[in-house]
């Protein structure tokens, strides 16, 4: 079995782990992909328009960068959500009274409604399935997924960087 330096003290790790890692990303990734698809024959909604519908209701009144940190997703992918959503009277954009350049955006009565109906977004089965762990097993596990996000996106912009210097 091959084995990797992780830069790390020159601790090893071995290839089945990566393996291992990999497969259970992309084990994920399908199935955020299938929740995504019922959510939107359920409810007309992709995951990522629910989390952001989620965070107008649980946030009121609310500015785009603000959305964009409760959903960590990106300031341009917000707005193209906000876009989508406006265009199907699910939230309503104004200017802020005091300062003409901020943006804020509410529900309507219409994105109200759809979000008293709304399912979780991570899916009802999962949420039984997760609540029946214990909680130590729960936090152990909200924190390795939480600090695997944070290694595939630090990856994932150290590639954007090198791809932006290498032009």
């Amino acid at each position: 079995m091959s084995i990797g330096e992780n830069g790390n003290g020159g601790e090893k790790f071995q290839v089945s782990q990566r393996r291992m890692i990999e497969k259970a990303v992309r084990r994920i990734v399908r199935a955020h992909d299938l929740q995504s698809r019922a959510l939107a024959k359920r409810c007309g909604l992709t995951a990522a328009q629910l989390v952001v519908m989620k965070g107008v209701a649980e946030l009121g009144e609310v500015t785009s960068g603000a959305l964009s940190i409760y959903a960590d997703i990106s300031a341009a992918t917000i707005v193209t959500i906000l876009d989508n959503l406006e265009e199907r009277g699910l939230i309503q954009r104004y200017r802020s009274g005091s300062d003409r350049r901020i943006v804020h955006t509410r529900l309507t009565e219409e994105g109200r409604v759809l979000m008293e109906q709304a399912p979780e977004p991570m899916g009802e089965l999962f949420l039984e399935r997760f609540s029946k762990l214990s909680h130590q097993d729960r936090q152990t596990l909200a924190e390795a997924v939480s600090r695997l996000g944070e290694l595939m996106s630090a990856t994932g912009e150290a590639a954007t960087h090198r791809e932006i210097a290498q032009r």
